[in-house]
């Protein structure tokens, strides 16, 4: 049967659910339910802010009373949508670390009943409490307490009582009223009771006079201006009453203010001071801590936190509470849980710790601010959210600062020194299990950050490609450490920061943040360590993403003007909200040093509203400069990688000249990574008279030391050629050369030939081969013939006699030429052979020498899987047919 019943709704905004608890308080005092007060509160609390914050809906609250055994209270939200918990063994209601869902949990936790109920249109949570039983006559009672720790009044306590009628206006008043307060009951008959009250609270922010009268009970401090002008502080308990014709009307009872233990209720568990319930349950056996926190306690820090500032703010009935925890160095607060707070936009935001001279400056102790509005900036933390009062108390353990716990509230003076003793016990009552959780975390964190670096110097290290090294860096960051990244580099000290590359966790943001960021004047290269706040992306995004949308809106012309965008918002017009969104969180700059120079820098950002945590920024200190170093060692080898190239390539010879009647083709492969030239080497050019010079040849060993006899082979046979010497007198000259350069020389084997085309079809070639594999002539007929005799190599004995042989190559005939790197193929114990690549040229008859060359290098590859371990070069030359 339910005999009393009371109803409010609460509309969408974030002031609502300080209200929807003063509410629930109110009426169930006024019934004289304290003693599941505390439970109704909280599960009030987190129902209308699932309601009001995360649905977005208006909340209605009913609280009814079902006899003498409960309280029932359910939250309508017009929100419809079905999210209940699954209950089965070993499953949970839901996660704690969540945003939203808390409210279920809770009420699985506190309530003897609970449950939801849908409709079309709306959805109903409800809980049920039940209520303790008392023996007969008894509503409350308090232990024996010594006299001396008994409250303290006058000798003669004054209880003013008033009665004020529907309108609000005083229609009985006391003789205790009128000694109190200097008015005799026929001056205030009449008069408005907001004539007479000092009320605290902000209109239109909190509880005002008028709302208050209308409550069936209220209880709490206001002032009342005396006769002689003076405001007298009392303490008040309002009772809600209906006469026998059935007109309401409001019964004020009033005593000084420290003289409110007269009138004051018992206090609740969840809000006792420091001399009450948490002592008694300390005596009594309990956990102080558990007392506070409740028990189960949760098991993570953020868990733990966001359960402490909950608890702070319904102990003093605060609209708002927040945690901060230092840093090791105790110079600096970081926010780590906010409740009532736009907690996305503080979270990890971090202040010092000293923020000015004196007392209240500094969270080493404890303060309280009756009206932020009179010292602006006193709490930066609370700026724009309309909070007016707020007690804030450190969080230290053995004389350490760990952090500092703050509730604020809407409305001015609602904090007072008792307020911060009782914080300052709870507060003590936490700070070791919360310092005990934060270093769990923090070496949690620590053993992922090594694993994170070992990982990432491997990859780094895995690379000397420059861009892979970018790729890697952002891909690290992304989204491990931050929402998006982006690496500048610097090629030397007189350069520019260049944009190099981007990365965004989404895909589709990545053109829209590179365009943003390659109009934004890069950051500084600042040399000195650690992270710094860049704010230019996100100024410029929302500036210019602003003008797009007034645009849009056909406003531009009356909007925002250009003198009011930062210097370089109009490069970036066409911005996007999605983009600014993007960027407009915390951005930072970590500069990539290595070898004592900037070489670039790291910029790591967040979405709109999200900071970054310190640990994070330490990490990615850590990786920039592992990553400084490797981007450095590929700058260095990319560096010296191109000088080698461009050495290699001046080895090479230019284009290969063309041969009347003859075709000539030529396939080079250099062994070992970066090398373009080794070894062997060829060349073909023309001496004079229609007579072209060709050579290949194989210098002993692979890599630059080769290469270098290369060089001076190719130049000496090209100025030698063209002196008119005869090919055995140009060989000779060049074995003098070679061995003249004593510890340096290599010996060489080399096939230099004279060609010359004759008019009527085919050539006529003088060939020396000194120590090279023999060429070999393929005929139209498919017969293969070495066409040559092998002769001494060079580069090892003084005295060479040589000699030159003729050879004709009829129309269609082909001569191929090539170094030992083809004919020493080898798969296992098998090798190409000189026999092997004549079997690969019988087949090639008909075919063009570029065709020819080809089908051999295929052949070459083919015979083993594993990639060529020396130099190749393959010569060909063939004489077309008649058409």
């Amino acid at each position: 049967m339910i005999t009393a019943r009371a109803a409010a709704t609460f509309e969408p905004v974030g002031r609502s659910v300080a209200a929807a608890r003063a509410f629930v308080r109110d009426t169930l005092q006024g019934w004289g339910l304290a003693d599941v007060i505390d439970d109704a509160v909280v599960l009030t609390s987190e129902l209308v802010t699932n309601a009001v914050i995360h649905a977005g809906t208006a909340a209605d609250v009913l609280c009814l009373r079902e006899g003498a055994g409960s309280v029932r209270v359910e939250v309508v939200d017009r929100y419809p949508d079905r999210g209940l918990p699954l209950q089965d063994l070993g499953h949970h209601y839901g996660d704690p670390d969540r945003e939203g869902g808390r409210g279920l949990l809770l009420c699985a936790s506190l309530a003897d009943r609970w449950g939801v109920e849908y409709t079309a249109t709306d959805k109903h949570v409800w809980f049920r409490l039940d209520l303790p039983e008392r023996p007969v006559g008894t509503r409350s009672a308090g232990p024996v307490l010594p006299d001396s720790a008994l409250p303290v009044t006058d000798s003669r306590v004054r209880v003013a009582v008033l009665q004020v009628d529907r309108g609000g206006a005083v229609s009985a008043w006391n003789d205790d009223a009128r000694e109190l307060f200097g008015y005799t009951a026929e001056q205030v008959a009449g008069k408005p009771l907001t004539d007479l009250a000092a009320w605290p609270h902000t209109p239109g922010l909190g509880t005002g006079i008028a709302e208050a009268l209308a409550l069936s009970r209220w209880e709490g401090s206001y002032g009342v201006r005396g006769a002689d002008g003076r405001t007298i502080p009392v303490y008040a308990s309002h009772l809600r009453v209906r006469g026998a014709d059935g007109e309401p009307s409001t019964v004020c009872l009033l005593v000084r203010d420290h003289e409110r233990a007269v009138l004051q209720s018992p206090p609740r568990g969840g809000a006792s001071d420091a001399s009450g319930t948490f002592e008694g349950r300390e005596h009594s056996g309990a956990d102080p801590f558990e007392a506070f926190i409740g028990s189960p306690p949760p098991d993570d820090l953020d868990g733990l936190l966001q359960r402490t500032v909950e608890r702070a703010r319904d102990m003093l009935d605060g609209d708002a509470a927040f945690l901060l925890l230092a840093t090791d160095d105790e110079t600096e607060l970081e926010v780590r849980a906010t409740t009532g707070l736009p907690s996305a936009r503080q979270r990890f935001a971090r202040v010092p710790v000293e923020a000015g001279s004196g007392r209240y400056g500094s969270a080493r102790m404890p303060s309280v601010h009756e009206d932020l509005a009179s010292v602006p900036g006193a709490v930066p933390l609370l700026e724009g959210t309309g909070m007016r009062s707020v007690v804030t108390v450190p969080l230290k353990v053995e004389g350490r600062l760990t952090g500092s716990l703050g509730v604020s509230a809407e409305a001015p003076g609602r904090y007072s020194n008792e307020e911060a003793l009782r914080l300052q016990f709870a507060a003590d009552r936490i700070a070791l299990a919360v310092e005990s959780a934060r270093l769990t975390e923090l070496e949690r964190l620590r053993r992922g950050s090594l694993s994170f670096l070992v990982e990432a110097s491997d990859l780094l290290a895995g690379t000397l490609d420059r861009d892979q090294t970018l790729a890697l860096m952002a891909q690290m960051t992304v989204p491990t450490l931050a929402s998006w990244c982006a690496v500048y580099t610097i090629a030397d000290q007189s350069s520019e920061p260049e944009l190099s590359y981007v990365l965004h966790e989404d895909e589709e943001r990545i053109d829209g943040l590179k365009a943003l960021l390659s109009k934004v004047p890069p950051p500084d290269p600042v040399p000195s360590p650690g992270a710094r706040v860049w704010s230019a992306p996100g100024d410029a995004a929302h500036s210019a993403a602003l003008r797009t949308s007034l645009r849009s809106l056909g406003l531009d012309k009356t909007g925002l003007s250009s003198d009011r965008l930062p210097s370089f918002a109009s490069g970036v017009a066409g911005t996007t909200l999605a983009t600014a969104s993007a960027v407009g969180g915390e951005t930072v700059v970590l500069p990539l040093v290595a070898r004592n120079r900037v070489i670039g820098m790291l910029t790591l950002g967040k979405p709109t509203e999200e900071r970054f945590r310190q640990e994070i920024l330490e990490l990615a200190e850590d990786l920039s400069r592992r990553a400084a170093l490797a981007l450095d060692n590929a700058r260095l080898y990319s560096e010296r990688t191109a000088i080698s190239q461009s050495l290699q390539r001046s080895l090479l010879p230019p284009e290969l000249p063309r041969v009347p009647g003859v075709e000539v083709e030529v396939i080079y492969r250099a062994a070992g990574e970066g090398n373009e030239v080794g070894g062997d080497f060829y060349d073909i050019f023309p001496i004079g008279d229609g007579t072209y010079g060709f050579a290949i040849g194989d210098v002993c060993g692979t890599g630059p030391e080769a290469a270098a006899v290369t060089g001076l082979a190719r130049h000496a046979l090209r100025l030698l050629a063209r002196e008119g010497l005869g090919g055995p007198a140009v060989l000779e000259r060049l074995n003098a050369a070679i061995l003249d350069e004593g510890s340096r020389s290599r010996f060489l084997t080399l096939l230099y030939g004279e060609l010359r085309p004759r008019p009527e079809g085919g050539a006529v070639l003088k060939v020396v081969c000194a120590g090279h594999p023999l060429p070999l002539r393929l005929r139209q007929d498919g017969t293969v013939e070495p066409a040559a005799e092998p002769q001494p190599l060079l580069g090892v004995m003084d005295d060479l006699e040589l000699y030159e042989e003729t050879v004709t190559l009829d129309p269609g005939d082909v001569l191929l030429c090539v170094t030992d790197g083809v004919t020493e193929r080898r798969e296992g114990t098998r090798m190409l052979g000189d026999d092997g690549l004549a079997e690969v040229l019988t087949a090639c008859t008909g075919l063009t020498a570029g065709a020819v060359a080809a089908r051999v290098m295929r052949a070459v590859e083919r015979f083993a899987a594993d990639a060529p371990s020396d130099d190749m070069a393959i010569l060909t030359m063939r004489v077309p047919e008649h058409d």
